[in-house]
């Protein structure tokens, strides 16, 4: 079974699509696995031997058309069996045909998907991520993966650590999507870390150099270990989390590696839904503050920016360390 899945967003999202993939591969043992994504995203063959091949396609950039003409193309090519797509676009099902491939599958967007698909799925997005792209493959299969894997061992754990990893990606930043604490938050929350006796480490990536220098600046305890920039990969960054007691971190992708480590983590939640983004579990603890806004969560739910108050992300520092000691 030569297979072709299409999942566009960032890599949050892909790590989010990897249960979907695993059951796949559990269903079909010999199959080859074609991933086609956005290029932001490719880091994601680093945390998994279920991808056999990656097809790049931006469609975020100037010349989107083109790319999808493109993916056209590369899924004649390669001959597949079987593609099996994400998104609520009501042209994927157009799209999915244009490839030639025999066997498709995607969400329920209406009659022309229920015409053009071999099974159009109910999209529910009122779930958690992992289980709204599962169902895709109902159809498929009666395997369930229900959260991501990857093919990162098992750490040992730096004693009484706390790994803390402030950012979010630079596109929602840009987007004016915000989605975590000031940069002076963060830092205060590294100082009561250490005054409570934690071995507090701080990292981060290249979109997160503008907070980490607050940081740095902004810390009265300079007494943690400083990993920014040293981790060069999405599987080094998941080793490092592997190794922490404690992972505190914003919205971003770092949350879903951690889900996958299966390390203990809180996460900074303000305008967009816990419900939808982390799995009902001890393991994973929502901080949230205790505003009363009557439409949050609101990001992506009524809104594609967030509001200039930002009610939802006024928590302090105190707040998260007594969650968390």
């Amino acid at each position: 079974m030569n297979i072709l899945a299409i999942n566009f967003g960032g890599i949050g999202d892909e790590i989010f699509f990897l249960p979907t993939l695993i059951s796949l591969k559990k269903e079909f043992p010999n199959s080859r696995i074609t991933l086609a994504l956005e290029p932001r995203s490719k880091s994601i063959k680093d945390l998994t031997n279920i991808i056999d091949d990656l097809f790049l396609i931006d469609i975020k950039g100037k010349n989107k058309y083109a790319e999808l003409t493109k993916l056209i193309f590369l899924a004649r090519k390669g001959k597949f069996d079987m593609v099996v797509s994400s998104g609520g676009n009501k042209l994927i099902s157009i799209l999915l045909t244009l490839t030639g491939i025999k066997k498709r599958y995607g969400y329920n967007t209406g009659k022309l998907s229920q015409i053009l698909l071999t099974k159009a799925v109910n999209l529910n997005k009122n779930q958690y991520a992992c289980a709204m792209y599962h169902d895709l493959i109902t159809p498929i299969t009666e395997y369930k993966t229900l959260l991501p894997e990857i093919n990162v061992n098992s750490q040992e754990k730096i004693e009484n650590s706390v790994l803390i990893h402030p950012g979010v990606s630079k596109m929602s930043v840009q987007k004016g999507m915000v989605k975590t604490i000031p940069a002076e938050t963060w830092a205060e929350l590294i100082d009561l870390l250490i005054n409570e006796g934690k071995n507090v480490i701080l990292a981060g990536g290249p979109d997160d150099k503008e907070v980490i220098d607050i940081i740095r600046t902004s810390t009265k305890n300079k007494n943690f270990e400083d990993l920014y920039g040293k981790t060069k990969s999405l599987k080094d960054l998941a080793e490092l989390i592997g190794k922490a007691e404690i992972f505190v971190c914003s919205d971003s992708a770092p949350l879903h590696v951690a889900v996958a480590m299966k390390t203990k983590t809180y996460v900074i939640f303000g305008p967009t839904d816990d419900k939808k983004l982390i799995p009902q579990s001890e393991n994973i603890i929502a901080v949230k503050a205790n505003d009363n806004c009557p439409i949050k969560p609101c990001l992506w739910e009524h809104r594609q920016t967030t509001c200039e108050s930002l009610d939802c992300l006024k928590i302090s520092a105190k707040d998260i360390v007594s969650k968390i000691i």
